[in-house]
Formats: structure tokens, sequence, C-alpha cells
């Protein structure tokens, strides 16, 4: 980062259209180009995520090929890979299933057909999620003491203390958007606490989050120009804090520790704009959704939250159960680096492998009646919601946080959020949850 230049002149920073918006209207303009998944185990379809019906599909998959090659999808040929073992025997073997942005990253996405390799070969955005050892090892280390037990004890207070805030600042008896008023206001304050990002300017980071984390996006090829320079105002923003931060006394944000990072601190402009993706997206879609979640699945098993509202103890495992209820992230990606068998299957070297952790997560033979929310469930932990091995969530800690903290706050105000209104499902085959949410507020 030692070549980036701070902002010279004012700059307004773009605040619309969202990412979902320009998708709906790329379609609406260009219907001939919709996606068509013919096969009825293509789970890339992200129709069947949005009209919530990518159950039978998977619970099928488990029953009769847990493991199997879809061939001819708008996302071209991947194999499923469906059950809680086999998800973690991929993880398990980084150096054979790559997530390097070398191979394809760690999304179904490619780039669009007939993009420009030299144009592509531009705009590659490495993160350390999407790198495979020694450099994941290196940078991954850089970020990890912002979310170690001694700091994440730190922010507790802080974040009951926001999160206090906005649950008294809604209003009783009316009906409201829970993912706008609560879990966007509550995730944005925090990734604004982690780097230390204006507080003014926090919404940005959910307009951002969006446009990078859209894997659906990379079927829109006139979007791709769009898209890249949304995120490249992300990082002209933060280069900005970088610059002022260059030269001071370490603190306890994340770009001050990028700057004092021997892994980081020299980083090239994509490098750093790949990185900011992976933390944004990381902690603002994943908490996000689960926030929404977690109030739409408690009003879908009301004997579950009578439960859970007569005995807060219940808490802490409860988030672990709502984490393996909801998955935020509904897949990772992972490409073969040589011919290998995985269990019983003959898997060739630039195979893209697709791992389903909303599949793995209803896993019958790990899971007892796993489409049922079950606060006490005693194996909840169990869940691959963060992903396991070498990449697991980085900040999974500090997501367990936030969950635990909403539930007690609201557990301390007798607060109960019953669905009432339009419930409205992201439209993606990745991030996996809700657009909008409406709800009522009433005493238990």
């Amino acid at each position: 980062m030692a070549t980036q230049l701070a902002p010279e002149a004012p700059f307004t920073y773009r605040t619309s259209p969202t990412a979902n918006e320009a998708f709906e209207a790329w379609l609406a303009a260009n219907p001939q180009a919709a996606p068509h998944h013919t096969q009825p185990w293509d789970v890339s379809a992200s129709a069947i995520y949005v009209e919530d019906r990518w159950g039978p599909i998977f619970a099928e998959m488990r029953a009769k090929a847990p493991i199997n090659k879809i061939t001819g999808t708008p996302y071209g040929d991947f194999w499923n890979v469906t059950t809680h073992k086999a998800i973690q025997h991929v993880e398990s073997l980084p150096e054979l299933f790559s997530s390097s942005w070398q191979h394809g990253g760690i999304t179904i996405g490619d780039p669009p057909e007939g993009t420009d390799p030299a144009k592509l070969a531009e705009r590659q955005m490495p993160m350390f999620i999407a790198m495979d050892r020694p450099e994941h090892t290196g940078q991954r280390r850089t970020v990890a003491p912002a979310f170690t037990p001694a700091e994440i004890a730190r922010m507790e207070n802080e974040i009951r203390h926001r999160t206090g805030e906005v649950l008294d600042s809604l209003p009783w008896g009316e009906k409201f958007d829970w993912v706008d008023k609560v879990s966007i206001e509550l995730t944005t304050g925090m990734l604004a606490i982690l780097f230390g990002f204006p507080w003014q300017d926090r919404r940005l980071l959910t307009f951002w989050s969006d446009w990078a984390g859209d894997v659906e996006l990379t079927l829109a090829p006139d979007l791709a120009d769009q898209r890249f320079e949304i995120l490249t105002e992300m990082a002209r923003y933060f280069q900005g804090l970088w610059m002022q931060r260059m030269g001071a006394a370490p603190t306890p944000d994340l770009i001050s520790m990028m700057i004092h990072s021997p892994a980081m601190s020299k980083m090239s402009p994509l490098e750093f704009m790949g990185n900011l993706v992976l933390l944004i997206v990381g902690g603002n879609d994943t908490t996000r959704n689960t926030m929404s979640g977690i109030i739409h699945a408690l009003d879908q098993f009301p004997d579950q939250r009578a439960l859970l509202e007569g005995d807060a103890s219940l808490i802490p495992n409860a988030v672990q159960e709502c984490l393996r209820f909801v998955t935020p992230l509904a897949h990772m990606r992972r490409t073969a680096t040589a011919d290998t068998e995985l269990l019983g299957h003959q898997i060739r070297a630039g195979d893209k492998v697709i791992m389903w952790y909303l599949s793995a997560n209803r896993d019958e033979t790990v899971f007892e009646n796993p489409d049922k929310l079950i606060v006490d469930r005693p194996n909840a932990r169990r869940h691959l919601a963060f992903g396991h091995g070498i990449h697991r969530c980085v900040g999974a800690r500090l997501a367990e946080l936030q969950l635990r903290v909403l539930l007690e706050e609201m557990h301390e105000r007798k607060m109960r959020a019953r669905v009432v209104g339009d419930v409205t499902r992201v439209r993606a085959n990745f991030v996996h949850g809700f657009r909008k949410m409406e709800v009522v507020l009433e005493k238990r």
C-alpha cells in the first residue's frame, strides 16, 4: 500500500442503485439473457432460495447421491457436495481442493463469458480467504488479533450498549422492517467500529457489501464495469483512511493492523480491494442475515420461542442452533488441483467442487429432525455455517457475540418480534438470507 495516493479533492460516493436493483433492471432489459436452470439438482438456481424451496432438493441429493456432478448450467459444470462428512473431508485437504483466486476462488460464479483476459487480469482482487498456504496464513494472522477472546470480551460492553440503543429506538405495536432497522443497523455499526470507519457514512458498507457479494452479477456482463467502479470507490475511501493512519501508533482497528503487518502492509491496490471485500462481506452479510433469520425461525417455531423466552440460559446454545438453521452463506467453492478420488467419485484437476453448507447443516445423519429449530439441540455446535479447517471464519466469535447479545437484550426487554407482513428473501445462491422482513414488536 506504500504506492497508494490519498484522494486530493472532495468526492461523492454513489449509494445507488443497489446491486439487486441493478441486476433486476438488467434482467428486465435483457430477458433473453435470463439464466436457464433445467436440471432438478442444479442448485445454483437463485429462484429456489428466494422462493425457499431448496430443502427437499438437497434432501433428495443427500439420500440418493450425496456427491454428484451437474453439467451445462449457467455457472458451468460443478460437483455438488451435500453432506457434513464429505464437506469436512474437502475442507481438510486445502492443497488438493484449492480456494485460490488463481484457480477460480470461493464462489460458484466465474467471470462473464467473453470477458477480455487482459481486463480480467487487471481486475483480479486477491483476498486471503481465496488464497492457499502460505500466503493465506500470513494474511489471516494479520487480522486474527481483532477477533481473539480477549478482544471480543473488550468489545462486549460497546456491542451491548449499541444493541440496546437500537432496540430502544424501535416502535412497539407498529409494523416495520426488521432487516433495515435492526440487522443492517447493528452489523454496519459493528463494521464501522472494526475499521474505525466514519460513523455518518456507515451505510456505505452495506451498499459495497451487496455489490461485492452478489454472485449473480457474474451472469450480467453489462454490469461488470459498474461493479468494478463501485468497488474502486470503496477502495478510494479506505485508501484515505489508510493514509490518515500511516505513521500513527498501532490501534485495534483493522486498517491499523494491516498498516503494521509485514504480510499486508505492501499489498497491491487490487489485493487491498480484495481483502476489504472479504472483511466487509464476511462481517456484514453473514451476521446481518442470521439476525434476521433468528427472528423468522423463532416465529416459525413458537414452541421453541416460548422455551427460549422462559430460560435465558439457553441463549448461547440457541445462537449455535440458529446459525445451523439459517446458514447465512449457502456454499463455498473449491477447485481440484489434481486428479483425485472423493469418497468414491473421480474428480479431475480443474473440476469445480461446491460445498453446500446449507445442505450439510440439514444432514439427517448428524442432526436429528434437522428441519426443525431446536434451541436446546445438544450438538448444535457441529454446524458448518462458519466453514471448517484453515478457512473457518476468522470472525466467528464476534458473530456469535453479536447474536448472543441481541437475544439477551431482547430477553431483558421482554421483547418479542412477530412476523406480520412482507418477507422477501435474497435472490442469490451464495448469500442466504432476507432482504426485507416486516414485524411487529409485542411484550411477552
